[in-house]
């Protein structure tokens, strides 16, 4: 069925993912700022936009059965998944590190050989930890005890329990996990460099250029701006949204 006739633009997320992509005080609707920009996309295109609370690994292979018309649950565009689905990208963001508050000698990538990490599976963190547990071992240290967990919030009881030293998400959103945590956790060290966040799509399906073009409308009437600082994110705002614009 084509999204024209239903008038619907179903989105995918995963709502465990502040200040980005959460569930909001009802109790069941996602609210942030994927859902927002969702929402101001759907409007350029006429359609309304239905966010839904999907586990995050399982949204690329959603798309591919075209399930979905959009992923947006703060993806980095990767020339890896650029290989199953389109992006337009929205944002920029680095990845940062946060432990319990005074608890971790870690404050870099370099320093986690020998110490347990917890990350949402299917991220570009759990990807680097990986990585990086590999070269701890090949300079003879050892490797990281890397916990790759359903969610984020799973990750974060993981380290507020003791289970795991260290964890590693996109710096907005380790910066809003140490905010709300009443100062339970710290964000430790600087952050990975940015890289851009994208929209994800089924590959080759016609809705790159209408998402694109959508994207610089709600950027070129304030729309965009507005929504990333309602949410502190303004840091990560680009001027030049690009189909399938990943730097790695």
């Amino acid at each position: 069925k084509s999204i024209s006739s239903t008038g619907t633009l179903s989105v995918a997320a995963d709502a465990t993912y502040p200040p980005d992509e959460f569930i909001g005080p009802d109790g069941h609707t996602v609210v942030g700022m994927d859902a927002d920009l969702a929402t101001a996309i759907g409007q350029v295109m006429g359609l309304k936009a239905k966010v839904q609370n999907i586990t995050f690994d399982s949204i690329i292979p959603g798309l591919g059965a075209n399930k979905y018309d959009l992923g947006m649950s703060s993806f980095t565009d990767t020339k890896e998944r650029e290989a199953t689905v389109d992006f337009v990208t929205y944002l920029t963001a680095g990845t940062s590190l946060y432990v319990k508050k005074g608890d971790s000698a870690v404050t870099s990538f370099s320093d986690l050989c020998g110490k347990s990490a917890a990350v949402e599976k299917g991220t570009i963190q759990a990807d680097a930890i990986a990585a990086q547990s590999k070269k701890c071992k090949a300079s003879g240290k050892d490797a990281v005890d890397l916990q790759v967990l359903p969610d984020q919030n799973a990750a974060n009881l993981a380290i507020s329990s003791g289970r795991a030293e260290v964890g590693a998400a996109d710096t907005p959103v380790a910066v809003y996990i140490a905010e709300q945590s009443k100062g339970q956790f710290e964000v430790v060290g600087q952050p990975v460099p940015p890289e851009p966040y994208g929209i994800a799509m089924p590959k080759g399906n016609g809705m790159a250029q209408p998402v694109l073009d959508s994207v610089k409308a709600i950027i070129a009437d304030g729309t965009y701006k507005k929504i990333l600082e309602h949410w502190g994110l303004q840091a990560g705002a680009i001027t030049n949204p690009k189909t399938n614009g990943a730097v790695s």
